[in-house]
């Protein structure tokens, strides 16, 4: 795979795929600009290397659907302010006659913002025919858009195979180095952390990890379906009964392979998420039937502590009980603090781990915050994604 810089712009006219998925306010004003921060180091190389710049991205989930609400015009203006001056041209559109127009009127150094790619059912479909009329006029293909290389859709897979030329942008190259780290041949011990409501959404991830990993730290939600696997009465904590069989493979497999399997000691416990107030702090079972385990408790606390104090390696998605209520953030807090000052070459992805790290006040002490939860999820199962081999 290519490197940006390997490659002549000066002249050419790029596609670069990017990840603008920001959230709106009501009056769709950005709340937040990470994403645009987050490839803007790709953007101005480009820009200042003399390239014609056509720019794509998604935007919510508008199903195919022309929605106004979903547009990238707020984007475009916060993109004028990120680059004073540079000319930012909002197309009406994604592809068609007029975007091919402004497309082959793109002078060196100005920059064409495309409408939301996800207008088009084509886009989430990978339509051949949608990849190709997307690469009209492009002679370079780049992609800075990690948190989308999961999905094969047509501006992140299908556009590859129209554009000869094709390389990673700065973002993306970051997020590969750091995840090989921890993927490929991770320094031990290597402790993951996983948290989270749902067990489903991490069934490939912690198939891998129970190979590679020397502890798996489970924490959320997801705790109670283990538990409820191992026989244990667990109150009226959330529990995938579906999945239970799924979480006694995992168990026996971490075992097969002496992974130590970690699940809470002790638990937070209170009578509904609504009330904000702690009933009780349980360290036996059953639990009881009309309370619900919201997160780890002080022995959990100082048990998980001991694991990532001794690891070289820590990769961490999910947090570890309902952070967003004070009363029950100690756990994650607490952890995410001892991530930060373990000294291991530490990764976290995902939104509300990357929120209970800012929350934490310890961002700048993690060694990589991966901008794409579910990408950096499977890209950890994996080893790779569809976006990823499509520059290949």
């Amino acid at each position: 795979m290519k490197f940006l810089e390997e490659i002549e712009v000066k002249g050419k006219t790029v596609f670069l795929r990017v990840d603008f998925n920001v959230p709106l306010d009501e009056n769709l004003n950005i709340r937040d600009d990470t994403r645009i921060q987050a490839s803007l180091p790709t953007i101005k190389y480009l820009l200042e290397k003399g390239a014609k710049l056509v720019v794509a991205s998604h935007l919510g989930r508008p199903k195919g659907q022309f929605n106004p609400k979903m547009s990238l015009k707020p984007v475009a203006a916060r993109l004028e302010q990120l680059l004073p001056g540079t000319k930012i041209i909002m197309a009406p559109d994604v592809i068609g006659d007029e975007v091919n127009r402004l497309k082959a009127g793109l002078k060196e150094g100005q920059l064409l913002l495309l409408e939301n790619v996800r207008f088009y059912k084509q886009e989430t479909d990978n339509d051949s025919e949608f990849s190709k009329k997307l690469a009209e006029g492009c002679q370079v293909f780049v992609n800075d858009a990690f948190g989308s290389c999961h999905r094969a859709h047509a501006s992140v897979v299908g556009i590859a195979s129209y554009i000869k030329e094709k390389a990673a942008g700065y973002l993306l190259k970051k997020e590969i180095d750091y995840l090989s780290k921890i993927t490929h041949n991770p320094e031990k011990p290597y402790v993951a952390i996983l948290g989270g409501a749902k067990i489903e959404d991490k069934i490939p991830v912690l198939e891998s990890l129970v190979t590679k990993a020397d502890a798996l730290l489970i924490g959320g939600a997801m705790a109670y379906t283990f538990l409820k696997a191992e026989g244990k009465q667990v109150g009226k904590s959330l529990v995938e009964d579906d999945k239970l069989e799924i979480a006694r493979g995992i168990m026996k497999k971490a075992e097969e392979n002496r992974v130590k399997f970690l699940l809470p000691l002790d638990h937070v416990l209170t009578a509904s998420i609504e009330s904000k107030e702690i009933a009780k702090i349980a360290d036996s079972y059953p639990l009881p039937d009309d309370l619900i385990g919201v997160d780890i408790g002080p022995k959990t606390i100082e048990e998980y502590k001991n694991q990532i104090k001794a690891a070289r390696t820590i990769f961490w998605n999910g947090p570890l009980g309902v952070f967003e209520v004070e009363a029950f953030s100690k756990g994650t807090m607490e952890i995410a603090k001892a991530v930060a000052v373990s000294g291991a070459l530490s990764v976290v992805g995902g939104g509300d781990s990357i929120a209970a790290i800012q929350k934490a006040g310890v961002a700048d002490k993690i060694s990589h915050i991966s901008t794409g939860g579910g990408a950096s999820l499977e890209f950890v199962a994996y080893g790779t994604l569809p976006g990823i081999e499509a520059l290949e």
